[in-house]
């Protein structure tokens, strides 16, 4: 998914929440859409294993001692702007889903008026043909009426 690429999406709740997206809220699209994948619990897991194993291996001089500060203040800063765009992007999915909602009501709302004149217009259609019954009918039983006579 490219952050730049306008264009792809025809619903206009897609261009609206993608396309037409400001920058910023497409960058926090893409870093929480990594942020909660397994790719990136997989990464940070291997990092936090080499950062525990390459102190066990220097245990002479660790670059972090044991409570590792340093891991806990990364992990930190990366809480403190993992949480903002978490937020962010949770907002954004919830104005998407409303939006969604609207224009699918709305989707409703045209097609429930178009049905409604397509019966209207079949209804018509149907007094019609009962109207050409009943003429027929009438024009049978005057040509009875007229051989009989």
């Amino acid at each position: 998914m490219s952050l730049t690429r306008p264009g792809r999406f025809r619903n206009p709740v897609n261009r609206a929440m993608t396309d037409e997206a400001p920058l910023g809220a497409r960058v926090a699209d893409r870093v929480t859409g990594f942020l909660g994948s397994w790719r990136f619990l997989i990464i940070q897991t291997v990092i936090v294993a080499f950062w525990i194993l390459g102190n066990a291996a220097l245990l002479s001089r660790p670059f972090d001692p044991y409570p590792f500060i340093l891991l806990n203040l990364a992990f930190s800063t990366q809480a403190a702007y993992a949480a903002p765009l978490i937020l962010l992007a949770g907002n954004r999915a919830s104005l998407r889903d409303r939006m969604t909602l609207e224009h699918a009501a709305a989707e409703a709302d045209i097609e429930d008026a178009q049905n409604r004149q397509l019966l209207d217009g079949n209804k018509a259609i149907l007094e019609r043909v009962v109207r050409l019954e009943q003429r027929i009918l009438e024009l049978e039983k005057t040509i009875l009426e007229a051989i009989r006579a």
